[in-house]
């Protein structure tokens, strides 16, 4: 949870809006019921009459109400009446209407004797037929708070025999009850569908909003992801496995983009609109709180079994995506291999393998999921059942209202709802939790090779001179040295050769030297500098790489072979290409330069990429060419016409070139042998043949008995 608040600070503006907005949505959300109980309270049961005196009133009616009211208030509530428009009919006063205070203590008065009047015209004591109670007869009245006392009478009932009293009043008055009644539901409705607008624009504003952050949150994690990864060594990515990395970059970043969005929108909505929902519910009914505590606590009950059933499984989830990953990798990129050894049932099987133990897990989930709802569901409709028995029991009574029931429905609902919310919430978290750790692990990562803080710069008299200084290197977690003790020096104008068995460190060795690793111990220098006090852009602006494997990209023959240099021009990329002997067969295409590439060059053969490769560096022009083993796809007549031509364009550059073949490192000025990581012998091709016998062997394997002994007796 951390990690994913982490990604969201830089968005916090953008979150604090979305929280403002969430607030009015709440309001809007939690303001619906209590109209809809008032449609039910006032505009149905009460005939739309709100208020709580009478505005408009016979004065005989108001006289019966002074005979029943107390001596200190009949004064008070005479003047609070004065004449109206029609003959006999009295008007509250604006002034009273308009002052709180009054308008309390008048209702405070007249409540008592209203609930009176009502309760004697119900028992037929005082005939409707208009006849006056005389003076004489008035008495002193109990106060409401002594009739409720000593009747046991609830608040709901001498609100509602206000209302019905007032109801009688106004019809006595000649008022338009179906006026009253429709105006009063109209307005209230009315007021309900702004309501529902405002609620809908501000849940499309938190949608937007939501949604905007979250995209922006992944764009940003995507770049960081990216640009940590284009920074890795060779050790890192050791580390890291390809297949990982992919996952990581799509997927993980995926959840944590979907999760965010809806956390913003739901996981601070819910509890907003839980304790927003506590809040009205303990303004509805107090009495009904406890069936709110048995929900809430089934509620979390539910999650906290699935979360500890669950959790677990999402670690598990993504090592398995990853291995499905793995696999359809290998698969897709070996499909060759696997056609020509008929290995397709064999892979087939080890994909459906991942395949299974990844849908297990995921259906084990999904199942729990799918459980959820239905718990959830059936809570909600137990609690429903719960609230109307309970309720009803208090209508009966008098102690509720029927829309303070139905409003404490809606409450409830809305209540088990979010903490619904927060339970699918806490059931995807933990995912995007793991999720967030992997792409945090990836973003935490240290980089092996840096830049040093004090950066040296090399002379632009410097011209490119490789030395090796008692240099050893393992890597990272290894017991033993791949490198030990190398010594030697590349000089500018020379080819320096390094040839071995396989396994004796040949590449290993070249990729020290653009510090695709750091070195264990000893230096490597260029031009009298230690590499690791150059920065890395400006060591590799100085060395052109042929790796071993051809690496061509996705567009057209002109983009790869520009791709080291895009400010040459079409001069630069056909010479390179001559030198490359490239040009014949780009020139015999279609298209020609613009001819395209598929990804990873699969349209080209594997010696046209390594001479497009070839062709790629020679456009850099670099002080340094280092060729890993560059030239094994070549036929023997084209390795030998570009090794002559290549040797004219690096007469003054240092070529350092890792062969398996005798016959392309033949007329190198230096070769070294290496044998188990260490240099066994170190010349030229003739002086090697008697000196070092590792050499000797590799020779006799690959020339004739004849060339062998002529060199020999050259040597003499």
């Amino acid at each position: 949870m951390g990690k994913l608040v982490k990604f969201l600070k830089p968005y916090m503006a953008t979150v604090a809006a979305i929280f403002a907005i969430l607030i009015l949505q709440v309001y809007c959300d939690l303001s619906l019921p209590t109209y809809t109980s008032d449609i039910v309270n006032v505009g149905i049961q009460q005939k739309g009459i709100s208020e709580k005196v009478p505005y408009h009133i016979t004065n005989e009616d108001l006289q019966s109400l002074l005979m029943l009211s107390k001596k200190e208030d009949q004064e008070f509530i005479q003047k609070s009446y004065e004449e109206g428009n029609k003959e006999g009919i009295l008007e509250l006063k604006e002034s009273v209407k308009d002052s709180e205070k009054d308008l309390s203590k008048l209702e405070k008065s007249l409540k008592g004797p209203m609930f009176l009047v009502l309760a004697l015209q119900e028992q037929g004591t005082n005939q409707q037929g208009g006849q006056q109670m005389a003076p004489g007869q008035n008495q002193e009245v109990p106060s409401v708070d002594e009739l409720q006392k000593q009747y046991d009478i609830p608040d709901t009932m001498l609100e509602q025999s206000s209302a019905a009293y007032i109801e009688k009043a106004y019809i006595n008055a000649d008022v338009n009850m179906d006026k009253v009644q429709t105006s009063y539901i109209l307005n209230t409705g009315g007021k309900m569908l702004l309501l529902a607008l405002l609620g809908m624009l501000a849940s499309v504003s938190v949608g937007f909003l939501a949604a905007r952050t979250g995209a922006g949150v992944g764009r940003t994690i995507r770049k960081g992801v990216f640009t940590k990864v284009v920074g890795f060594s060779n050790g890192e990515f050791d580390k890291f496995s390809t297949a990982s990395l992919i996952t990581r970059s799509t997927n993980d970043i995926q959840q944590i983009q979907m999760i965010l969005t809806i956390m913003l929108r739901l996981v601070l909505y819910a509890p907003i609109m839980a304790i927003g929902g506590v809040w009205k519910v303990f303004q509805t009914n107090v009495n009904m709180s406890w069936i709110l505590a048995v929900a809430v606590g089934l509620v979390l009950a539910v999650v906290f079994v699935l979360f500890l059933v669950v959790m677990p499984k999402f670690k598990i989830v993504q090592k398995q995506l990853d291995r499905i990953n793995l696999v359809s990798r290998e698969i897709l990129t070996g499909i060759p291999v696997i056609r020509a050894f008929t290995t397709q049932r064999h892979e087939e099987e080890r994909f459906d393998d991942a395949n299974k133990a990844f849908t297990k897990t995921n259906l084990f989930v999904n199942r729990a999921m799918t459980f959820m709802m239905p718990a959830m569901m059936l809570i909600m409709n137990c609690i429903t059942v719960l609230i109307v028995w309970v309720g009803a029991s208090g209508i009966d009574s008098g102690n509720m209202q029927v829309g303070d029931m139905m409003a404490f429905i809606q409450y409830t609902m809305q209540i088990i709802m979010s903490f619904l919310m927060i339970s699918m919430i806490s059931v995807m978290l933990p995912r995007a939790a793991v999720s967030a750790e992997r792409v945090d692990e990836v973003l935490r990562s240290e980089t092996l090779i840096k830049d040093p803080e004090r950066v040296k710069t090399i002379s632009e008299k410097g011209n490119g001179k490789v030395e090796f200084k008692n240099v050893s290197f393992r890597y990272p977690g290894a017991e033993e040295d791949v490198l030990s003790q190398l010594s030697f020096t590349a000089n500018p104008g020379e080819t320096t050769a390094i040839i071995g068995s396989t396994g004796s460190g040949k590449s290993t060795m070249v990729h020290l030297i653009p510090r695709f690793y750091d070195v264990t111990e000893g230096s490597v220098t260029v031009d009298g500098v230690d590499i690791r006090d150059i920065a890395q852009h400006d060591l590799r602006e100085r060395i052109g790489f042929i790796p071993q494997k051809g690496v061509l990209f996705s567009g057209d023959i002109r983009s790869n072979i520009l791709y080291s240099n895009e400010d040459a021009g079409d001069d630069v990329m056909k010479d390179a290409a001559r030198v490359a002997q490239a040009s014949e067969f780009i020139e015999e295409k279609e298209e020609g330069y613009d001819s395209p590439i598929s990804q990873g060059g699969t349209n080209v053969s594997g010696g046209q990429k390594q001479r497009i490769s070839i062709a790629r560096a020679i456009a850099k022009n670099p002080e340094i060419y280092i060729f890993d083993d560059s030239f094994s796809a070549l036929d023997y007549q084209t390795d030998v016409t570009l090794r002559k031509e290549l040797k004219k364009k690096t007469a003054d550059s240092t070529v350092l070139i890792v062969a398996q073949r005798i016959s392309t490192i033949l007329h190198a000025e230096k070769i070294l042998v290496l044998d188990e990581g260490k240099i066994v012998g170190q010349g030229t091709h003739k002086e090697l043949l008697k000196s070092c016998e590792e050499y000797y062997q590799i020779a006799s394997s690959q020339l004739s008995e004849e060339e062998l002994n002529r060199d020999i007796q050259e040597v003499g």
